[in-house]
């Protein structure tokens, strides 16, 4: 097994990725959103940037059933 080299371009690789997801919100899953809205609130190169990938997340997890975010809270909490 092979070790990943870490160069300058991984964090812009990540939200290169993550801008994509975005642009094309429609075509991916919640999960999927909420983790480029949670690569943009940490990377996002300007605070518009970062409070727009915010708000679209408390968009995305309002969608989701009480239940199941209690749970994924939850397991968020037990790391």
């Amino acid at each position: 097994m092979t070790t990943p080299s870490h160069s300058s371009a991984w964090p812009a690789d990540r939200v290169a990725e993550a801008r994509a997801v975005i642009a094309d919100v429609a075509h991916h899953s919640d999960l999927l959103i909420r983790l480029a809205c949670n690569v943009l609130v940490q990377h996002g190169e300007t605070p518009g940037e970062r409070a727009d990938a915010q708000r679209l997340l408390l968009v995305v997890d309002a969608r989701r059933p009480v239940s199941r975010a209690q749970r994924e809270d939850q397991g968020r909490a037990a790391r």
